[in-house]
């Protein structure tokens, strides 16, 4: 009888065993998944369970098949973590193409690295991280993990299909709380809305997304949020490193922000004040108060990233800044702000989400997750300026790319405002560029070049400008397309007004700039912006092409020849239009002047995934414009 009880044990452990074997079989991924996927995500649970204000705990598990060495990326644990939230427990298997168990981990095979960045001075947060010592594919990685939090204030959104090239069997979120905990939540691009139940003592919300297919990696494309699936939840009341609050709006959050991370702590030394007020005391104009005390503050600052305090969201106080002279974004704008407050000038401590991709607070929906750097708004009367605080070289009232054109919060003593941060158009963010070449018979080219740069495209040389001269005439050779290209002067120069602008100028030669055979002479007619790359084609294109960033380039070289020469062929002339941008490209010889002008023009938005065709055939026309030669005949 035991022996038969035992058997039995035994055959219900191996058929259990089996069915997980099975479960990870590579060859019973769906066949509709598998197009442009490198991983599929098999099975995926993500719960998140308020127990408490100060006692969070999210529960990950989840199993994903690699299909090639492309989507190990995809196979990455990073589990982040700091004083306020801990790892409880991590564990997991991995299996082979046929969902037979190849190894296990747990914690102790995890590295535990600083999340600090090569420019913080100070972070408590840190990443434990693991990835499979894989190289047969499939494989399937199956782990789980537990993290517990102090805080119900900031909440990671589920964001299932955020990677491209990866596609969903199943996956799910749930979020549990006490019925008195109220929550807001904002659901993007899901085909079911959430099911809520409540269930006595707790109150379940719950989210699917299954049998999706991979997002195919398309160059051109808008921000992810735009087209993959996404949940994100705010609660309205929470707790934070033992503070309480409530917000269930942008003027609520940016009250609660104001309150408790930014009030007293404005204060300056007496001798600091006193130095503002003698700085200031002939200036009536409060915006050249402004520039001059902003100039003192970033000639007596620099910028280090420090996340520690509450959260990483508090600055250091003013007087500390005033100290040591460094700071992170919050510290060095909260700096700012208090020297401005000794001149009487009001200012506003605005959150952004920066970066080269333009992205906005959602106007409907506030959340503490949406921003990640901070800079300066004064709110002059008709003429609003913004500072960033963090770059001792930039012009005053200029952003540039990283924060330009999106929506921030502004903290103020009366609550959060949204305010849109400038935008540099499509006509402001010029490169303009002039030229005298003189080309001899044997090849040689020589003569003088300035080029303009303004709006966003004022930073062009910004990296060159404080290099030594070894490095600039090093970089000048790889920005320029000019073979044998020798610098024999160059300079550069910056008006730092409201409107900034870098001129850049060169005298230059190079040997054999073109090539001379049977009485002809071949060069290259755009000899400093010339187009090599064409969008890569997209077959049954998925997503709307995006333009991050509107630009005018214009080039206009006057070249001398030597004299008795003609064209050998009908001078280039091209002329498109299209709405996402135009490019004009034409030259003209007159005696022995050549003159060549060129104008691109791109302009910034969102275009239907129809129009992207256009687009590439569009810059296969200016790369064949860009790239043409002349051919000189001698009379």
């Amino acid at each position: 009888m035991r022996s038969l009880f035992i058997t039995l044990i035994l055959l219900m452990i191996t058929g259990g065993a089996t069915i997980a074997q099975e479960a990870y079989d590579a060859s019973l991924i769906p066949k509709n998944l598998l197009p442009y996927a490198s991983a599929v995500v098999r099975n995926s649970e993500e719960t998140v369970e308020v127990k408490a204000l100060d006692n969070v705990v999210t529960t990950v598990k989840k199993a994903i098949t690699v299909l090639n060495k492309n989507g190990n990326d995809l196979a990455h644990i990073a589990i982040w973590h700091n004083k306020n939230i801990s790892i409880k427990s991590v564990k997991g298997v991995v299996y082979d193409a046929y969902g037979k168990k190849i190894s296990k981990f747990s914690e102790k095979d995890f590295a535990d690295v600083s999340a600090a960045n090569n420019f913080s001075l100070f972070e408590d947060s840190r990443i434990e991280h693991y990835i499979p010592s894989v190289t047969d594919y499939p494989y399937t990685i199956a782990y789980e993990y537990e993290t517990r939090s102090k805080q119900s204030l900031d909440f990671q959104d589920w964001r299932p299909n955020r990677y491209n090239n990866m596609a969903i069997e199943k996956s799910s979120f749930t979020f549990i709380c006490k019925p008195d905990f109220n929550i807001r939540y904002k659901e993007s691009n899901l085909p079911e809305k959430s099911v809520i139940a409540n269930a006595g003592s707790t109150k379940t919300y719950t989210w699917h997304l299954d049998n999706v297919k991979a997002v195919k990696e398309e160059p051109y494309s808008p921000n992810p949020y735009s087209y993959t699936s996404s949940v994100k939840i705010a609660p309205e009341k929470f707790s934070y490193e033992g503070i309480n609050g409530s917000f269930t709006n942008w003027r609520d959050l940016g009250k609660w922000e104001y309150d408790n991370l930014l009030v007293n702590r404005d204060q300056l030394p007496e001798q600091t004040v006193a130095y503002v007020k003698m700085l200031t005391k002939d200036i009536t104009d409060p915006k050249e108060k402004a520039r001059k005390i902003y100039g003192y503050m970033q000639q007596k600052t620099h910028y280090i990233s420090v996340q520690v305090g509450i959260g990483g969201f508090q600055p250091f106080k003013a007087a500390e800044v005033d100290k040591l002279s460094y700071g992170d974004c919050k510290a060095l704008v909260n700096y700012t702000q208090a020297l401005l407050k000794v001149a009487n000038i009001d200012s506003y401590y605005c959150i952004v989400e920066a970066g080269g991709n333009k992205v906005s607070m959602l106007d409907d929906f506030a959340s503490m997750d949406q921003g990640n750097h901070v800079i300066l708004c004064l709110p002059f009367k008709n003429d609003t300026t913004w500072l960033e605080c963090t770059n001792q070289k930039i012009p005053f009232g200029f952003l540039g790319d990283f924060t330009d054109d999106r929506v921030v919060l502004a903290c103020t003593p009366n609550g959060g405002i949204l305010l849109h941060t400038p935008k540099y158009s499509t006509q402001t963010n010029i490169q303009s560029r002039k030229a005298n070449f003189l080309i001899t018979e044997a090849g040689v080219l020589s003569g003088e070049m300035e080029t303009v740069f303004k709006g966003v495209q004022y930073n062009n040389r910004e990296s060159l400008i404080n290099s030594s001269e070894t490095e600039q005439i090093k970089e000048l050779n790889n920005v320029y397309p000019i073979n044998n290209l020798d610098i024999e002067k160059f300079n550069f120069k910056q008006d730092k007004s409201i409107q900034p602008a870098t001129t850049e100028y060169l005298k230059l030669t190079a040997r054999d700039y073109a090539s001379n055979n049977a009485n002809k002479i071949y060069f290259l007619i755009n000899a400093a912006n010339r187009n090599t790359r064409i969008p890569k084609e997209i077959r049954n294109r998925q997503t709307d092409f995006y333009i991050n960033e509107g630009y005018t380039d214009e080039d206009n070289i006057t070249y001398t020849i030597p004299k008795g020469y003609h064209l050998e062929k009908i001078p280039l002339n091209v002329n498109i239009t299209n709405p996402f941008g135009s490019y004009v490209a034409k030259m003209e010889l007159r005696d022995d002047k050549l003159s060549y002008n060129r104008k691109l023009q791109l302009v910034d938005g969102t275009y239907g995934k129809d129009s992207y065709q256009n687009f590439v055939d569009f810059y296969e026309k200016v790369v064949n414009a860009d790239n043409y030669s002349v051919t000189l005949v001698k009379n």
